[in-house]
């Protein structure tokens, strides 16, 4: 494994992380223990980033984590997030409209501590905003996150989907040492202003959805997806949009192959070659996908790769938006 440094810190953190949401969340029912095997192979291969919230699950996930992180304090750099409420604290399909969003002080105070104790530790590595709230200034919210760094309770915060102004706004209250937002072959809309002011300012930038939710890998079968499965909510994944994006992710696979590599490597290659401040988290539930994940960092793309890439994503440019309309109410503010 390959390392990068995270932010303005002196934490080098693997070049690929591990997104942990699907072990149980949003993508159908897991196996606990092939679950834990795939933790276990993270360590094996030194990814050491490993990424939660505590929306998946409705905490379910950071339990699930606890039970390799304990005994593995020391090898694993942890991140998870808060913001996100169920109306009647019941966890349902990522698709149901019954979540709001919560940046206050309050709520901050409350959330870490559950965290904390659903994770087993004193001390989280990274601690995000999970999006930021439109009714409470950016500046309460990073406020109240940054007096957790005084309590030993967090090391470092970040955002997620926050616009450059929010971006700003937050890292003149407390240095900001990520900002994560969805970013892929099909997701590119942080590289109009958000790269910018995160390269001006020294963050790092966490794409989660490098693969754009399997899409790009070429195996997804949406016809073979759990009902509940957040996939099929996804406005890219039906329609006319998904005839594009199957077009263009069968070519990406063709050049993948000439390159001797898998669509999900070359995949994340293009995401690191972005810049070195970029450190994504593919998300899987399989130690045999984690490997072939980890396989991108030795992936090397000269100009002329890039330029092929370029190319197949100019002759297919209906991608389709990421999230539903109400969802996207969240992005960039």
């Amino acid at each position: 494994m390959k390392y990068r440094k995270l932010g303005n810190t002196n934490e080098n953190i693997s070049a690929i992380g591990l997104g942990c949401m699907g072990m149980s969340f949003a993508y159908g029912k897991s196996d606990e223990n092939e679950n834990i095997a795939t933790l276990h192979k993270a360590l094996d291969l030194g990814i050491n980033f490993w990424d939660t919230a505590d929306m998946y699950g409705n905490g379910a996930n950071e339990e699930l984590l606890s039970k390799v992180l304990v005994p593995n304090r020391g090898k694993v750099f942890i991140a998870t997030k808060f913001g996100f409420r169920f109306r009647d604290s019941v966890s349902r399909p990522s698709n149901a409209n019954e979540t709001y969003f919560d940046g206050s002080p309050e709520w901050i105070k409350i959330a870490v501590e559950d965290s904390l104790r659903r994770l087993k530790i004193d001390t989280i590595d990274l601690y995000y905003a999970h999006r930021v709230d439109p009714t409470i200034p950016i500046e309460e919210t990073v406020g109240a996150m940054s007096e957790l760094v005084k309590e030993g309770k967090v090391k470092y915060l970040g955002l997620s989907e926050a616009s450059p102004e929010s971006i700003k706004k937050a890292n003149a209250i407390h240095p900001i040492a990520a900002l994560q937002s969805e970013y892929s072959l099909l997701t590119r809309n942080v590289e109009t202003d958000i790269l910018p002011t995160l390269n001006e300012l020294g963050i790092s930038l966490v794409p989660y959805s490098p693969l754009s939710r399997g899409l790009v890998t070429n195996k997804l079968d949406l016809s073979k997806l759990d009902s509940s499965d957040f996939r099929n909510f996804i406005p890219r994944n039906n329609g006319e949009t998904l005839q594009n994006n199957q077009n263009l992710v069968s070519e990406f696979a063709a050049f993948a192959d000439q390159k001797g590599a898998t669509p999900a490597q070359l995949a994340i290659a293009w995401v690191l070659a972005q810049g070195e401040n970029i450190i994504p988290i593919p998300g899987t539930r399989k130690a045999s996908r984690l490997e072939e994940n980890a396989g991108s960092v030795n992936l090397q793309l000269d100009t002329s790769d890039l330029e092929k890439i370029s190319k197949i994503l100019e002759k297919y440019p209906n991608v389709g938006d990421r999230y539903s309309e109400d969802a996207m109410k969240l992005v960039n503010n």
